[in-house]
């Protein structure tokens, strides 16, 4: 018996909990099921279709706000606020850089009124730091991912314990699936410490409680409030980087907020009220907003320039090409995108600058202003947290061997190896083809496109700008995409965030289907690098090629094997579910 068929029969008899096929998440969404097709015939058409599923947010959003699990969440944040209590939000890769957006945005909401309000500094100097993020792997998971600790319940006790989660703090446990086990552990640990829980999701509470055991004992759990987040399934099968993640971030920045404005109104003059909060007060409601905000990014015009800005990085990678985005207030925002672009489609990782021999990343982000240390703190509005585990940690916590006996290096030293600052990176210019793209919010626009002019535009075959909000004709010299849309006075940005990931997440998916790392809606071009991710695959490979579930699972084990075999040799890797479908006979239809 071969090791991959070890392997797979081990996978098949005793990790059935991680078959989440029967989850509408994991479900094919019949809107975009041509997509594929759609795209190499009709872009802009394949683009109407993935914002076709964003559609679906605004009413499932209206719902949330009206349920009592909502009001629970805000009197929760006001109560934490008003006794010094902390906010711990929670989750494992696109939830956990969801959550450190959150710790970002409450941030530099503080840092900002400090500066402006010196006179209410004394009464809330410490506001800033009562809002933490805890994402699987710690800070280094932002950028790369680190395998195995999704999959693992102790992991997630063990972090949020080590953040010195308290009595009364609130945990927002916020896993897209509601299928984590990492971000269970986190939940379970809040409510041992004595914390207001909260458990965040995107399925239906009674698919969830029918199909996956832990999912129902915690949403079974009467101490936790739950708050079901069902939009629907994904644009792309699984991929809940998008709609799922959309409507978190909606959700829970409305709560933040809204607790936030609750704490602020009696402590702030009447012109101090008018200047900071009045402006997002006289809007319509947040479901409202968000539909206006689709409604200009869905014009035909914005369309357009969307087909427009896919078909520029494409013929980038299709030559051979790396992008390097530039931009500043949407750094955090551009990286998320970016580093969910390696494990979403297998495409290489960011690349530490000690690293020469890794594949460079199709795309990475610069800081124009920064050097990489300041950058990451301005990123973060904090040091980064890094992860300084040892291996008796990993054998306290009951980790697999291979961690046990060596223990990923995942701290700040490791973190700062990407150079996201100013400095040069000669590398990325000397591909075949190379292109430099400005992402601007307006006000900036002007200053990154100097500073790109004197510091990153020489040796770049390509430069575009990329301007999102209010509508203006900046003089560029390079090809120009802009998005007019309205962005609402908000404390925490929310409507900057949300604009740059429905643009972002658009032009990423409708890229990678042109460069056919798509079948239809599903991802052929996925990395199984856990056992949520196994099961996927498997399912996709079963689908695709008529076969058994168990026979899928067997030939992407053996084709595992032969791809980390091909990486020890430096050679091309391929996508082993992309590999398994071909050994199978599957051809995919041009």
């Amino acid at each position: 018996m071969t090791s991959a068929l070890e392997r797979a029969q081990q996978f098949l008899n005793q990790e059935k909990a991680f078959r989440l096929g029967a989850l509408l998440t994991e479900a094919s969404h019949p809107k975009t099921q041509q997509l594929s097709q759609a795209a190499r015939q009709d872009l802009p058409a394949a683009i109407r279709m993935l914002q076709s599923v964003d559609a679906e947010i605004p009413p499932a959003a209206r719902n949330v706000f009206q349920q009592e699990s909502f009001n629970h969440l805000v009197k929760a944040f006001l109560t934490a606020l008003k006794s010094g209590k902390k906010i711990y939000f929670t989750g494992c890769g696109a939830t956990g850089r969801l959550s450190i957006l959150l710790e970002a945005a409450w941030r530099n909401f503080w840092q900002g009124f400090k500066q402006t309000t010196p006179e209410q500094d004394t009464k809330n100097f410490d506001r800033e730091d009562r809002v933490f993020s805890i994402m699987a792997g710690g800070d280094y998971a932002l950028i790369k991912s680190v395998e195995g600790f999704e999959d693992f319940t102790n992991f997630g006790r063990y972090q949020i314990q080590q953040a010195q989660v308290d009595r009364d703090d609130v945990v927002v446990a916020i896993t897209e699936g509601g299928e984590t086990s990492f971000v269970i552990g986190t939940a379970w640990q809040g409510l041992k410490a004595g914390a207001h829980v909260f458990f965040v999701y995107n399925n239906p509470t009674d698919l969830l409680c029918k199909h996956v055991q832990r999912s129902r004992e915690i949403i079974k759990e009467p101490r936790i409030v739950k708050i079901d987040l069902t939009t629907g399934p994904m644009a792309i099968t699984g991929s809940t980087r998008m709609q799922a993640t959309t409507i978190e971030l909606l959700v829970i920045a409305a709560a933040l907020e809204t607790a936030l404005l609750q704490f602020l109104q009696n402590r702030l003059s009447s012109a101090q009220w008018e200047q900071f909060i009045f402006p997002l007060l006289s809007a319509p409601g947040y479901h409202q907003l968000f539909q206006q905000l689709l409604q200009q990014l869905t014009t035909d015009t914005s369309i357009k320039t969307l087909a427009r800005l896919t078909e520029f990085e494409e013929s980038i990678y299709r030559n051979s090409g790396l992008v390097t985005y530039l931009t500043d207030a949407f750094l955090l925002d551009v990286l998320t995108d970016t580093t969910e672009r390696s494990p979403t489609f297998m495409l290489p990782p960011f690349r530490k600058n000690d690293d020469c021999l890794s594949p460079r990343s199709w795309a990475f982000v610069k800081d124009p202003f920064r050097p990489t240390p300041v950058a990451w703190y301005n990123l973060l509005r904090r040091p980064p947290r890094g992860l300084t585990w040892k291996q008796d940690v990993y054998k306290k916590l009951g980790a697999p061997a291979a961690l046990q006996k060596q223990p990923p290096k995942l701290d700040n030293e490791e973190i700062y190896k990407f150079q996201i600052g100013n400095e040069p990176d000669p590398a990325r210019k000397d591909a075949p083809d190379s292109a430099l793209v400005i992402i601007s919010g307006g006000k900036e626009t002007t200053k990154l496109i100097n500073v790109a002019g004197d510091k990153f535009s020489t040796g770049f075959n390509k430069t575009a700008l990329v301007t999102i909000g209010p509508d203006t004709t900046p003089s560029f010299n390079g090809e120009i995409f802009s998005f007019p849309c309205d962005l609402p006075a908000s404390p925490l940005k929310l409507w900057h965030h949300l604009a740059v990931k429905l643009i972002l997440n658009t032009i990423s998916t409708a890229t990678m289907v042109r460069m056919d790392r798509v079948i239809g809606n599903t991802m052929v071009w996925l990395s199984p690098s856990n056992k949520k991710l196994i099961d996927r695959g498997t399912r996709l490979i079963a689908r695709h090629a008529g076969c058994s579930y168990e026979q899928a699972c067997i030939t992407l084990h053996e084709t595992l094997e032969e791809v980390q075999q091909r990486a020890q040799k430096s050679e091309d890797v391929p996508s082993p579910v992309a590999l398994a479908l071909q050994r199978l006979g599957y051809q995919h239809p041009k």
